[in-house]
């Protein structure tokens, strides 16, 4: 009987010992809050392909367009967290901060082209990357160009684009078109001006002072770059003067899709527009700078920038973090991830990204490779951000129109930068 006894308790002891072998760690899985409805159903079926290629679960849920931050907070708060989630501007960095990896020494970084895109912590600690761009500068119809007389290499600073744009203007009734579409200031089209064309004083200014918060107050430093681009716009057009006031982006739009105008200032979205509603050709079209006159600005990339940034919650447990920094450095290297990315978001900031098919896209990619600089989105640190914006267009209707002058405009930026901040933190 103890005999008996004996061998059964060493048969528990070798089925418990094989089953303890047997057990495997616990297999992390991923949940991704995606915050773009357009993309939700590639994501499920990049979701569903990696799963079956891994055995690892990858769950999309897509927010509601005009509620992700709202999702994000109320998702955050539960046991089942995402583990991949959009931290894409400073203000949600400073609310979702604590929850964001440093990615720093992670795989999907060190797949990065570029740094330009991501968003730091005060420390250094990269807490979301930039995984696609959107970029906008002057959009070029080369074939009118070409038939006034110039290469698009002939243009490469503010001295070559006033050279040229003013002999097409000057023979716009021989030539059929003019130089620049219409730079209209009613509020369909007036966003591109008071937003992205005041960008460029606000970058070099950035840039010359480190900025790496919101600041309190600006200067006039490069206004009067401002003002020679907005000069150049408005004078070297068939839009000209009061006119400009009630312009509108759809006429800015057709102008260019039709052939009135040889330059456009607009951004890569533009491209189906133009290429769809309007049959351009994509081989003459092409982006260029916004050449202002900045010294140096030879070496002056798209005005690109982002909010669709990826970060990965550190309150996960260790296996969902390893497993979704798996998926996110398969989704930036493998043929179906990288396929997606081009299809859906166009240029990415990854060393296997593909060229996606917008011309404009490619262009901003070709610059970043040249290693020319990105110009960044500084107007992200406008404060009240819609106040401000209409105190310069009402400043800028004002100058066109001829009842003000251009110290109004510089007012309405350099003050009005102090008093929306003055607004916004009182």
């Amino acid at each position: 009987m103890k005999k008996t006894i004996a061998i059964l308790l060493a048969l528990v002891l070798v089925v418990g010992l094989f089953a303890g072998c047997g057990k495997k760690a616990a297999a992390g899985s991923v949940y991704y809050l995606n915050f773009k409805p357009e993309a939700d159903e590639a994501w499920q079926a990049l979701a569903k392909t990696y799963t079956e290629k891994t055995g690892v679960k990858v769950t999309v849920v897509t927010a509601a367009s005009g509620t992700y931050a709202d999702t994000l907070t109320a998702e955050l708060d539960k046991s089942e967290a995402p583990t991949m989630f959009q931290a894409g501007n400073q203000g949600a960095i400073d609310t979702f901060g604590d929850w964001c990896l440093d990615l720093r020494d992670t795989d999907v970084y060190k797949e990065m082209t570029t740094d330009a895109f991501n968003l730091k912590g005060a420390d250094g600690t990269v807490l979301s990357i930039g995984y696609c761009y959107e970029s906008y500068g002057i959009i070029v119809n080369k074939a009118l160009l070409k038939q006034a007389g110039y290469e698009l290499t002939d243009i490469k600073d503010f001295a070559s684009l006033k050279a040229a744009a003013d002999d097409i203007h000057a023979r716009a009734a021989e030539l059929g078109f003019d130089a620049f579409t219409s730079a209209g200031l009613d509020g369909s089209s007036s966003w591109r001006f008071s937003g992205h064309l005041i960008n460029m004083p606000l970058f070099y200014q950035a840039r010359d002072n480190g900025w790496t918060s919101q600041p309190s107050a600006i200067t006039a430093d490069y206004l009067d770059n401002f003002k020679a681009i907005w000069d150049l716009y408005t004078t070297d057009s068939a839009t000209t003067g009061a006119a400009l006031t009630t312009a509108t982006g759809d006429q800015a739009e057709a102008e260019f899709g039709k052939g009135e105008a040889v330059f456009y200032q607009n951004g890569t979205w533009e491209y189906g527009n133009l290429t769809e509603k309007f049959g351009m050709n994509p081989a003459d079209l092409a982006m260029i700078p916004i050449y202002c006159g900045v010294a140096g600005e030879e070496k002056a990339g798209l005005c690109s920038g982002t909010e669709n940034c990826w970060a990965v919650n550190k309150k996960a447990s260790e296996a969902d973090q390893k497993a979704t920094l798996d998926f996110m450095k398969w989704v930036v290297t493998s043929d179906e991830g990288t396929t997606m990315l081009a299809e859906q978001f166009g240029p990415c900031p990854f060393k296997s990204a593909k060229t996606p098919d917008n011309v404009f896209c490619a262009d901003a990619n070709a610059l970043l490779a040249a290693g020319n600089y990105n110009v960044d989105w500084a107007f992200n640190w406008t404060p009240a951000v819609d106040d401000f914006r209409a105190g310069v267009v009402d400043a800028l209707t004002q100058y066109v129109a001829g009842t003000g002058d251009w110290a109004a405009v510089e007012t309405s930026i350099v003050d009005g930068w102090a008093a929306m901040y003055a607004k916004d933190h009182a």
